[in-house]
């Protein structure tokens, strides 16, 4: 089902013409926890604490301190948004997502003299009153936050050996009126690679932070490797997704470039050697919610950008997500399902049939694979699909295994699986030892002396598949197939 989305502008006006996918405020908002307060109930859902629940997108017209912005939030919180988003079924979005990796579409420059929508306003650092705090409407999740934070900037940067290009996203916390922290997740992003290669030749490394974009940017930007291995611009897979390249603009005031199409730019250089504390505004010890739902710890020392310049588009809209948000689950988790279905479909053909990167896990520490046996020596092959999806994304925690008559995206269907067809004596595989993620707040030595440093994670299979030479005996109640819609006009399953 295709559709005109190119930015963030026009995936607002699709949203629009969608019932219950968007609602407005002109009532006066507080960026300051207050926003994501409201938005907690209204639609966040994912990890975060209840009450709380999957609803429209919601945009803040009147946001105090921020007299020409507007705020809006939850744009992806919805997998059926998303599909809206991407022109795309809901339950194919993983497929699509894989599709787009294989038959990348490079990005391309502005031609010459072409105007530049994100550079319609500019503030330069050197202006009297630059502040980035005052320019960029960027809220608190919570009152213990470090501070503002933007949640949803491509940053964008080159390997300065290399020339090779990434756009990835970030913890970004605005510290003062030019600088913003930017901490880095250990392991192989590729941005702080170029980082580190930078600050070894002791240079700034120049970087855009781009907010406000396509969806099929935001998402995109959320492959990890192996999928996407240093040197893949993940632009290119929303260049694929909308069958069009993603447009670059050279930045004002940085050997760097940035998404034209953007609402707001900030450019900047990371400084070689300078580190700073996250907190250090409010001594809280506490960054902000992330997606596991629980609070991350304020870093002790993280980067420096110094902020050279912010443009914006006239009257310019700033996206926002709540950390543990069901927004986290479709960017990340997305993503996800691709990395698996691409590597399982090489190790075996047609067996797996679909993959859910489930809200518990925030997309990222728990998958459903549905995966159907058809012949004998099918047996034991769903094991090794689980295997390849923890070498298909290394952050993953669970795998749960369902069969073909198993709705992977239902989980009390998934949970059904598990109480009629699985023995936890058999049926639970576990490989202890592994490096998971280090904000799973489990994966660490205080909790079991046997996890030998944070991080570390004992991954776990849940085969909850019916043994092949077994299904006989466990066939589902057999249903009329008919249309409901006969006997309740408009129903729809």
């Amino acid at each position: 089902m295709p559709n005109s989305v190119r930015d963030l502008r026009s995936a607002i006006e699709l949203l629009k013409t969608l019932p219950g996918q968007l609602i407005e405020t002109d009532v006066e908002v507080n960026p300051h926890a207050e926003l994501s307060g409201v938005y907690r109930h209204i639609g966040a859902g994912g990890t975060v604490a209840r009450p709380t629940k999957e609803g429209p997108a919601m945009i803040f017209n009147n946001v105090a301190g921020h007299e020409d912005a507007r705020v809006i939030i939850g744009l992806l919180a919805s997998r059926e948004r998303v599909g809206h988003l991407l022109g795309c079924s809901p339950r194919r979005l993983g497929f699509l997502l894989n599709e787009a990796v294989e038959h990348p579409l490079p990005a391309e420059l502005v031609a010459e003299g072409e105007q530049v929508p994100c550079q319609e306003v500019v503030h330069r650092s050197d202006e009297p009153g630059f502040d980035i705090r005052k320019l960029v409407p960027a809220p608190t999740n919570t009152e213990e936050d470090a501070g503002p934070y933007i949640t949803m900037g491509m940053c964008y940067a080159h390997d300065p050996e290399t020339g090779e290009h990434d756009v990835t996203i970030h913890r970004l916390c605005l510290q003062s009126a030019d600088e913003i922290s930017m901490y880095f997740v250990p392991g192989a992003r590729h941005l702080n690679v170029f980082r580190e290669k930078a600050e070894k030749a002791g240079k700034p490394l120049p970087i855009s932070i781009s907010i406000g974009v396509d969806p099929a940017i935001e998402i995109g930007a959320c492959f990890e490797p192996p999928t996407t291995p240093l040197g893949y611009d993940e632009l290119q897979v929303a260049g694929a997704i909308r069958g069009e390249a993603v447009k670059l603009a050279p930045c004002l005031t940085i050997d760097e470039h940035c998404i034209a199409n953007a609402e707001y730019v900030i450019e900047g250089e990371l400084l070689p050697g300078k580190r700073i504390r996250e907190d250090i505004n409010t001594n809280t010890g506490k960054a902000m919610p992330e997606f596991p739902g629980y609070t991350g710890a304020a870093k002790p020392e993280v980067p420096i950008i110094k902020v050279k310049a912010v443009t914006t588009r006239k009257n310019p809209i700033m996206q926002t997500v709540i950390g543990p948000s069901e927004e986290h689950v479709s960017m990340a988790g997305i993503p996800t399902e691709a990395s698996i279905i691409s590597m399982v479909e090489r190790a075996m053909p047609g067996r797996l049939l679909n993959v859910y990167a489930a809200t518990p896990g925030g997309g990222k520490y728990m998958a459903v694979l549905q995966f159907k046996k058809s012949i004998p020596s099918d047996e034991g092959r769903q094991r090794q699909a689980a295997l390849l999806a923890f070498s298909a994304f290394p952050e993953l925690k669970h795998v749960f295994l369902v069969d073909e008559d198993v709705d992977p995206f239902d989980l009390n269907d998934v949970i059904w699986a598990m109480n009629t067809r699985f023995q936890g004596d058999a049926d639970v595989i576990t490989i202890p030892g592994v490096r998971c993620h280090p904000l799973d707040p489990s994966n660490d030595p205080t909790c079991d002396p046997s996890i030998r440093d944070h991080g570390i994670a004992c991954k776990t299979i849940f085969d909850c598949t019916v043994p092949f030479d077994q299904k006989d005996r466990f066939q589902r109640c057999k249903f009329m197939d008919v249309d409901a819609a006969r006997w309740v006009p408009g129903f729809t399953d």
